[in-house]
């Protein structure tokens, strides 16, 4: 895989993964939802929460992004990488909202991270 294919894969998945933290944020700030009534109780404070907006704005350039690579690597390469969202997401959620890894999680990430780079020297 070519540096700039591998950079457009990966600023589609760091995206990805930014997207989910903020919808967090948006989450968050309205706690718990409980069923539908309780989404439709909480629907319009989600819908400007600047932290839902920001997350659906990168979900768009993710997807745009995420095109583009699939145009330029096989499926079977780039699909796989999307892994890497896992861990970036549980290590910054470790860093930005306190969130524990435990080892056992830790251990799950070296695992995947080992699967991406077989992956993308294949």
């Amino acid at each position: 895989m070519k540096i700039t294919d591998f950079l457009f894969v990966l600023a589609g998945v760091l995206l990805n993964a930014g997207a989910q933290l903020l919808l967090k944020s948006g989450a968050s700030a309205v706690g718990p939802i409980q069923g539908f009534e309780g989404l439709r109780n909480v629907a319009l404070t989600l819908a400007f929460h600047p932290g839902v907006i920001g997350g659906l704005f990168c979900y768009v350039l993710s997807v745009v992004l995420w095109i583009v690579a699939l145009s330029r690597v096989d499926v079977s390469m780039a699909y796989p990488m999307l892994s890497i969202g896992y861990v970036v997401n549980a290590l910054l959620a470790s860093a930005l909202l306190g969130e524990v890894i435990s080892a056992q999680r830790w251990g799950g990430m070296a695992v995947i991270l080992l699967g991406v780079a077989i992956i993308a020297r294949s």
